[in-house]
């Protein structure tokens, strides 16, 4: 594209867009759009440090006929990039690709910023610069830049020595950069001191604007945005913010007018777009090479191993398969991708070796060359899927196969392919997240300095669908539009969110790509970490998916599925309890267990099954076969379920079946005459159009998309197909009116398939095995306490019993026990226990493994590590009941913070080295003291019931109350079984009232908001004032209510409409109010009331003794070699705190090898004239003081 100097023309070079996440407002499309508008022929694109919006910008500005500039603004450490100690802040710097062969040393510049030189920011370097300095034009920076900073602190030796730097590694391509925005100090003062630097070194000068966003009314949406990102508001005047609204795209006559005086500053834009001409081949296949043997090439070799596979799957292979296989082989070489399978199967081959298990999801399934080299494990050709639906001369697009692993081993396969391809050929890719409706109204609210209670009223008015924008919502909520019309503060926040809506928020790792590639990826695309990654942690593409495609590098989805972790170590657990070795893909696929189960809808825990409207479906269509379930997962989606009744009809003969045409019956008959899959469109096309199997994967995809011209070709193409077939137009125009919906919503049959597969091994499983499936399903969700209680509730329905968290019995896992002979119980693990960490676990583990089990409280406590076992950790423990051998619940939870001091004590003890009198120290708190005072009532069962739901999502403790809960029929009592399906409808529901608010309408009417507690876990309910005027005497916190109520869900949350309430009486011999939290419980150890107290076995009457008011004691010791006396001193001092009991602190302050351990013990004592006398003659006059 060749570009002509004009006078009136200009190019701004500098600009950023939104992916300078923290101050960049402007959309690609906008940019290029404007530009285009304004006869610019070329732009630049410069986000702080990054180059993520690269590939976008080069198509957009392609689009709009002109010449696309790709740049960075680029930080540069004032020392070493590798240097990351605290400094000043890097100098900004405007970095332009000339060529292909600048954009490439781009890419690098911009990687190893990231990989190597981040700290705060990512930064290069000098020599970065220079090693990468060809293909480059370089721009001296905004104010922040090296030259701008020096002169700004009149250091105007340092800015020349810069100038010149710079001048001798890039030449002519480097220029001193002029900006002009009224809010800068000194601007004036420094574009003069830049212009006399350029006249004297002969360094030529250039304009920019250092655009943030398009259109000059923009700013206060820049400034909005930019308080979003960094928590502030627009009423903070220490926030940041740009100085003034010139930081827009201005027209080439207002920036030539701004810089009258320095034209040829102007024309230099012109120059420099000139320069620029960078070509990128986008839509090119990068795919790796893989290595193969024996100088095979790449197909040769591939088609060696799929017949090896053949022979190996089918032993004595039909006619039909070697035609299928050598059909798919000839499409594979043909499109060139043998690399691509290649590479599949070298990491299914690692796969299957490890026992990971995996799936594919989507059309991968239907390649027979996949399921002969063990990627896939469905047969295609048994299952009639067909490959053209995968890959097809006519689309000739490179294919999916998306990977489905156990998700607790997916980062082992991804480890593999770093270790195996290189860690400069592997990557994660990025994703950025944009802002919602919801998101945008609460944030704008918060950026506003308005209350957030504004926001929040506004955003839970947003209907709850997938993707809805504000616009739509003010459609579709009538009482949304009226509030934005009758008040002020919210029609402001909804017309700025609707302007903010969809900027990008954050970038963040994509949950499956990877990006595997045959050179160093830098070669093709930037690469760096997102926010919290670890400094050695695999690197991310800063291009997201469809960019990555773009520039042809193989892109691969690894999913992970905790279906298959469940599955997996079901597996192992198996093995463990019964010797079975169980190959999951040749189990039965006829299970008369499973098929029992299914029908009966008993599905929790069964992939893609578990939902409300699912169960019942199934348990209406009693599958008899895998392809059943198959065609349940296709339908069970908006649009195709309006045929699931007729489906299951069909399929037990309760109507007739009908087909469209007697032709279409051999497609149809196998789903009942019922469109089920997109393949049964294509087919149809095939049998009744006239089109080939890859022709009709186009049709499916225009079908999909409705491309309005595309489907008038699609159509007449279709009709002229028929006719020549022998069908009537008539004929044709009725087929293609019936096949076209499906097309857009129907469901890949390889894929349903697939998952069919997955739902059947789950229901095989849990039919056939439950203990060791519910064991494993437990152990794949311990972060989940709704699920594991969800599951334990449904465990009790096969007899199996859960048994509670237990300090000696427990270990990280469930595990499988044995009771009563048999392996039919599952002890609960400690992982899934809130607040209780990995670090601790495994400590409290490896000490019962080397020691044995904890003998007390008190030998728990001496065992113990405090750098892993700390308070919360401890708590939880007891709260939950991993100590109940020891005494009662509530009396240890009392207790604790003496048991965390024992802990504490000990481990200082044994971090100060275990010199002998610690080690005499520890056996006289061991031996001396008594043990722990637990008190013998216990918690009410309420509150301990309440605690096992807060930490392990179940209850363990018997509770009459809930017993007779369980057993209503005719109400709803856990909160997990009110799911959308009910929305809008009416439901009944008992429940214990927790906190309740009182709230007013818009009209200042009185309604209440009420906690529910069901019995897994807490639901709003909404108390509308006309319902709490006749029921306003039962809102009272702890007494239990039956309603009748109308569900309504909003933005995912569930809450209740009252229409009725009342006191639920219970109808066996149980009081409530005894079961009710305790309120204002003092927590304070209980102590026993002590015999007299005795000194040297002189018995003292208490009477006698002077209490003094001290809080603590100090008692100090000096470390000595003679360990005699050592050990007679300190069995006096546990004999006199023993006999003293009070409620004061002893503090022990030991001197050991010049330093001084503190010590708390875990007694307390009563502090009085005799003690104190009777300590200093046991440790000296000056070693014992009190703290009042």
């Amino acid at each position: 594209m060749k570009i002509y100097v004009l006078k009136k023309n200009f190019v701004h070079l500098h600009n950023h867009t939104e992916y300078s996440l923290l101050d960049g407002f402007s959309k690609i499309d906008d940019l290029t759009q404007t530009v285009s508008i304004m006869k610019q022929p070329a732009v630049g694109l410069t986000d702080h440090g990054v180059m993520h919006g690269a590939i976008d910008f080069y198509k957009s500005a392609q689009r709009y006929g002109i010449k696309p500039i790709i740049g960075m603004e680029g930080y540069v450490a004032q020392t070493d990039r590798f240097e990351k100690r605290k400094e000043k802040n890097p100098y900004h710097i405007t970095l332009l690709a000339k060529d292909y062969v600048g954009y490439k040393n781009l890419l690098k510049i911009s990687s190893k910023a990231h990989l190597e030189g981040f700290y705060r920011r990512p930064r290069m370097d000098k020599s970065l610069l220079e090693k990468y300095s060809e293909g480059l034009i370089v721009l001296s920076g905004c104010p922040s830049g090296e030259l701008s900073t020096s002169l700004r602190l009149e250091d105007e030796k340092s800015a020349e020595k810069s100038a010149l730097w710079f001048k001798e590694i890039f030449d002519d391509r480097y220029f001193l950069e002029l900006m002009k925005h009224k809010g800068i100090e000194n601007q004036e003062k420094i574009n003069r001191s830049i212009v006399e630097i350029g006249k004297k070194f002969d360094i030529p000068q250039v304009v920019t604007n250092d655009s943030h966003y398009v259109k000059q009314s923009d700013a206060p949406l820049q400034d909005i945005l930019t308080c979003i990102y960094t928590r502030t508001n627009i009423k903070d005047p220490k926030r940041l913010h740009m100085e003034d609204d010139t930081y827009y795209i201005k027209s080439s006559e207002e920036m030539r007018n701004e810089w009258s005086e320095l034209p040829e500053a102007c024309d230099n834009t012109i120059i420099i777009a000139e320069s620029c001409n960078l070509k990128l081949d986008l839509g090119k296949t990068l795919l790796p090479k893989f290595p193969v043997p024996n100088h095979l090439s790449s197909i040769d070799y591939l088609k060696q191993l799929s017949i090896e596979g053949l022979r190996k799957r089918f032993n004595n292979p039909s006619k039909i398969l070697i035609d299928r296989l050598n059909y798919e082989l000839n499409i594979i070489e043909e499109t060139q991708y043998a690399d691509y399978f290649l590479v599949c199967w070298d990491i299914f081959s690692f796969v299957n070796k490890r026992g990971i298990l995996s799936a594919v999801r989507g059309s991968a399934a239907s390649s027979l060359v996949l399921y002969c080299l063990e990627v896939t494990h469905i047969d295609p050709v048994d299952r009639d899927l067909f490959f053209e639906r995968f890959l097809n001369i006519e689309r000739r697009e490179m294919p999916d196969i998306d990977m489905d692993f156990a998700d607790d081993r997916r980062e082992e396969v991804i480890k593999y392919c770093v270790d195996h391809y290189g860690r400069d050929h592997v990557a994660q890719i990025i994703t950025f997240g944009t802002l919602g409706a919801r998101a945008s109204i609460r944030d704008t609210t918060r950026a506003l300095d308005l209350p957030l209670a504004v926001g929040d009223k506004l955003a839970k008015l947003v209907p709850n669908k997938l993707g809805i924008n504000i616009e739509t919502s003010l459609v579709e909520s009538d009482e949304m539009k009226t509030l934005t019309e009758k008040d002020y503060d919210s029609k402001n926040v909804i017309e700025t969110a609707k302007k903010i809506e969809g900027s990008v928020r954050h970038a963040s790792t994509h949950a499956a790509g990877i990006v595997i590639s045959e050179s160093p990826l830098t070669e093709n695309v930037p690469l760096m970490r997102t926010t919290n990654s670890e400094e050695n942690s695999i690197p991310t593409t800063q291009y997201e998916m469809g960019s990555v495609e773009a520039v042809g590098l193989l892109k691969m989805d690894f999913l992970g599925l905790t279906n298959l972790s469940v599955l997996n170590y079901c597996i192992e657990l198996i093995n463990d309890t019964t010797g079975k070795l169980i190959d999951i893909y040749k189990i039965p696929i006829n299970d008369t267990k499973t098929f029992d189960l299914l029908s009966k809808g008993d599905t929790f825990g069964v992939f893609q099954l578990e939902s409300a409207g699912m169960r019942k479906y199934i348990q209406d269509l009693k599958p008899t076969s895998i392809m059943d379930i198959a065609a349940m997962i296709a339908l069970y989606r908006p649009g195709p379920m309006e045929h699931i009744e007729t489906f299951i009809n069909s399929k037990y003969g309760r109507v007739e079946i009908k087909y469209p045409h007697d032709d279409l019956k051999n497609l149809l008959e196998p789903t009942y005459g019922v469109i089920v899959y997109q393949d049964q469109v294509m087919l149809i096309a095939q049998e009744f159009g006239g089109y080939t199997l890859g022709e009709a994967d186009i049709l499916r995809k225009a079908m999909g998309k409705k491309i309005p011209s595309v489907m008038k070709s699609e159509n007449e193409k279709f009709i002229q197909g028929a006719l020549s077939k022998g069908y009537t137009e008539t004929q044709a125009i009725k087929v293609f009116q019936l096949i076209e919906p499906f097309a857009g919503y129907g469901f890949n049959k390889a894929h349903a398939v697939s998952y069919a597969y997955i739902a059947y091994w789950d229901a095989f499983f849990k039919a056939n095995y439950p203990v060791e499936y519910f064991c494993a399903f437990m152990n794949s969700n311990t972060d989940n306490p709704e699920k594991i209680g969800e599951c334990i509730r449904e465990s009790k329905k096969y007899q199996i019993e859960i048994l509670p968290p237990d300090i000696n019995a427990s270990i990280s896992k469930f595990i499988v026990e044995m009771a009563d002979g048999n392996m039919n119980s599952i002890r609960f693990g400690l992982s899934a226990i809130k607040n209780v960490g990995k670090n601790a676990i495994n400590q409290i583990i490896e000490e019962r493994k080397a020691k044995g089990k904890y003998q007390s409280l008190e030998d728990f406590s001496f065992r113990t590590d405090a750098k892993y076992c700390n308070r919360r950790t401890l708590e939880s423990l007891i709260r939950c009941g991993a100590f109940d051998q020891f005494g009662s619940r509530g009396g240890i939870f009392n207790a604790s913070e003496n048991i965390i001091n024992v802990i504490q004590n000990q481990t200082r003890l044994r971090q100060s080295g275990q010199s002998s009198l610690f080690d005499m120290f520890s056996e006289s708190v061991e031996n001396s003291i008594e043990k722990f005072q637990i008190d013998d009532e216990d918690t009410p069962v309420n509150e301990m019931v309440n605690w096992e739901r807060e930490l392990i999502g179940v209850e363990f403790t018997y509770n009459p109350l809930t017993e007779e809960l369980k057993s209503q029929t005719n109400y709803i009592v856990f909160a997990s079984e009110i799911t959308k399906e009910y929305d809008g409808k009416k439901i009944s529901v008992i429940g214990q009232i927790g906190n309740v608010k009182n709230l007013k309408t818009r009209r200042g009417e009185l309604f209440k908001s009420v906690q529910l507690q069901l019995l897994d876990k807490t639901i709003e309910l909404v108390v509308w004032p006309d319902i709490l005027r006749k029921t306003e005497e039962l809102w009272i916190q702890g007494d239990f209510v039956s309603i009748i109520a109308t569900q309504r869900e909003r933005n995912g949350i569930t809450s209740l409409s009252v229409e009725k309430a009342s006191v639920y009486n219970f109808t066996k011999n149980h009081d409530p109010s005894a079961y009710k939290e305790k309120t204002n419980k003092e927590d304070k150890i209980y102590i026993e009331n002590s015999p007299n107290p005795s000194i040297n076995d002189q018995v003292v009457e208490n009477s006698s003794i002077e209490k003094i008011n001290i809080k603590s004691l100090l008692i100090k010791m000096i470390e000595t070699n003679d360990a005699e006396n050592a050990k007679k001193t300190i069995e006096d001092i546990f004999i006199l705190i023993q006999d003293s009991p009070g409620t004061s602190e002893v503090n022990l302050h030991v001197t050991s090898k010049d330093k001084i351990v503190k010590i708390l013990l875990p007694k307390k004592v009563e502090i009085n004239k005799i003690l104190t006398e009777r300590l200093i003659e046991v440790v000296g006059e000056n070693n014992v003081s009190t703290i009042r």
